[in-house]
């Protein structure tokens, strides 16, 4: 089976540097990592009756792992206002409940430019936000601001087809 229908001389699979993050309908700007998607599922075992053979395997619950978003520091307050949402130094009072959670969009890129695939996060929202990393004078590293997201699943948004390359 080709690896690619749409182009089916390529050999070479996607790169992993080339992606935009989108949430309510803007790309999140200076993204410089996404974690991996992850779920696993758990392994229930069964045992029946009168089988020696040892237990069924079946699946159990399945749990999406958090997403990690790391972005230079700059003046965009993206990271901030959504992680003000969950917990506000104001206090609870301050706490968003109606929009803390968003949806988002994770877009991949081929050296052209054109989206090749995309997901669809459902219902995250901010678990751990850190604002600055140590400050050492004596480094030489840019800034990088982070945002960890829990999820409720997600999906391939099989709208986004292999593009023609030329």
């Amino acid at each position: 089976m080709a690896k690619f229908t749409v182009n089916s001389t390529r050999f070479d699979p996607y790169l992993g540097y080339r992606f935009k993050i989108k949430w309510d309908n803007q790309y999140v700007a200076a993204l410089s990592k996404c974690s991996a998607l992850k779920r696993t599922t758990e392994v229930t075992p069964w045992y029946e009756g009168g089988d020696a053979s040892g237990p069924h395997q079946i699946p159990g619950k399945t749990k999406y792992d958090a997403i990690t978003l790391e972005a230079g520091v700059t003046h965009d307050t993206a990271f901030e206002e959504w992680a003000n949402k969950v917990n506000n130094f104001q206090g609870d009072a301050a706490m968003s409940l109606a929009t803390f959670r968003k949806d988002i969009a994770i877009e991949v890129y081929n050296h052209q430019g054109q989206k090749v695939l995309a997901y669809n996060v459902f219902r995250c929202w901010v678990s751990e936000y850190q604002a600055l990393p140590q400050l050492d004078a004596s480094a030489n590293a840019v800034m990088i601001t982070t945002i960890k997201l829990e999820n409720e699943g997600w999906v391939r948004d099989t709208s986004v087809t292999e593009p023609t390359e030329t």
